[in-house]
């Protein structure tokens, strides 16, 4: 999942990000109002986390031009104002969700799991290539009746190729949708995660799932 994190704040920016990494999302973030809404506008995110009181354009203002443009990527303002009037004007601009700060980080996962269900970016339905399944709400993954058990980030790379079944990704694709721009990674982490992949849903099965393109990326075979 790709996560666009909109923060002023420092301190709370740099623990979320860490700890949505560590789920597995792929992170990009800026404290700017009028930075976040040139980076939501032009990417894809499945979801964006959005402060209200940010410099440049507060976050209502960002949330509105951004369904006045017709994006309609999960929105989930976080605010330190409590007041029903500030809540309603967010809901109201477009936002799907709100949460006060302070909050707790699982509660914040627990709003993010379920936006990602019901919003326009949701999960969506299984992912199947053969006998191979992968559900994103549940977060599990089968080789015919076999559940593999797979680290946030592998099958957060995985999710990305079975979605993109019969296409052939490249790694600059991974990077950006599984480690996001701002992560600092290489084609060579990409290399590594397949290597993992293949070696848990392939190797011990003799299948041949994820096939490399050689100068170009991964595609994902019906196998």
């Amino acid at each position: 999942m790709r996560l666009l994190l909109i923060e002023d704040d420092e301190l709370l920016a740099s623990s979320l990000v860490a700890g949505l990494r560590t789920e597995g999302f792929a992170v990009d973030r800026t404290g700017d109002g009028i930075e976040g809404l040139y980076l939501a506008s032009e990417h894809d995110y499945d979801v964006v986390v959005l402060d209200v009181l940010l410099p440049g354009i507060n976050g209502f203002k960002v949330v509105a031009e951004l369904r006045a443009a017709g994006r309609a990527m999960p929105v989930l303002m976080l605010t330190a104002k409590g007041g029903e009037w500030d809540q309603a004007e967010g809901l109201d601009a477009g936002a799907d969700d709100y949460l006060v700060k302070p909050f707790h980080y699982q509660v914040l996962l627990a709003h993010l799991r379920a936006l990602l269900r019901r919003g326009p970016a949701r999960a969506g339905p299984v992912l199947e290539a053969g006998d191979l399944r992968l559900d994103p709400v549940s977060h599990r993954v089968w080789r015919g009746d076999h559940e593999v058990e797979l680290t946030p980030r592998e099958f957060a790379v995985l999710r990305y190729l079975l979605s993109h079944a019969g296409e052939v990704v490249t790694k600059q694709e991974l990077l950006d949708h599984v480690w996001g721009d701002l992560d600092g990674g290489d084609d060579n982490v990409v290399e590594v995660y397949v290597h993992y992949l293949r070696r848990k849903l392939d190797v011990p099965y003799g299948r041949a799932t994820i096939e490399t393109v050689r100068g170009v990326g991964y595609r994902i075979a019906d196998a």
